[in-house]
């Protein structure tokens, strides 16, 4: 398994069966006895480095002293885990390949990922509820807002691991900052700030 992932980690989240087989010293058919097919070796590199994200995102998660602290560690872990090797992150969080091995999504990857974000949903919603207290109106937001939080986190992280390096990028601790702030205040500080001199002002959609 470990041989696996340096392969993926060093040909990239489309190499095939073979070549995998070939980077991890071994054949395609001793590939295909022990998982069936790319499908199968996707969900078993997947179970071991989502197990992985999701200790490291639990530890960061209890060492933090309040809520805002416990997202911003949870989303450090999360994209320091994704940088460390974007190849591997890809190949067990993307549903198809697109290639010969699997065709369309592998069902069981996609349900290691969804238990993964669960459990993640989870960690955010227990000390929310503890914060937020009881009450109807507040178990709404505690069911409602961990998940959107993660498609947030999830999709921000996954746009800034594709950008290429360059003074527009963001480093690891800036962007997780950032998502962490849009995660507590939106984008409202930014709408509040006045436009430079000379912009076009946003129409107000209120009046006609």
């Amino acid at each position: 398994m470990k041989s696996a992932r340096k392969a993926v980690h060093a040909l990239g989240s489309d190499a095939s069966m073979e070549d995998i087989a070939v980077a991890a010293g071994t054949s395609k058919s001793v590939f295909y006895r022990y998982f069936g097919d790319k499908a199968g070796l996707q969900q078993a590199v997947g179970e071991v480095v989502l197990g992985q994200m999701q200790r490291r995102i639990q530890e960061a998660a209890q060492s933090a002293q309040t809520p805002r602290e416990g997202l911003f560690a949870m989303v450090s872990a999360y994209l320091q885990m994704a940088e460390t090797s974007p190849n591997v992150y890809t190949f067990v969080t993307r549903h198809g390949h697109g290639d010969a091995d699997t065709a369309g999504p592998s069902v069981s990857t996609a349900g290691a990922l969804s238990h993964f974000f669960a459990a993640i949903s989870d960690m955010i919603a227990r000390p929310m509820r503890s914060h937020l207290g009881g009450g109807q109106d507040k178990e709404a937001v505690i069911g409602y807002w961990p998940n959107a939080a993660i498609g947030l986190v999830r999709n921000a992280g996954e746009q800034w691991l594709a950008s290429p390096p360059g003074p527009a990028k963001p480093d690891q601790e800036a962007m997780a900052r950032q998502i962490t702030d849009w995660l507590c205040f939106g984008i409202a500080p930014e709408l509040q700030t006045p436009p430079p001199a000379g912009a076009d002002p946003v129409p107000d959609r209120g009046t006609s």
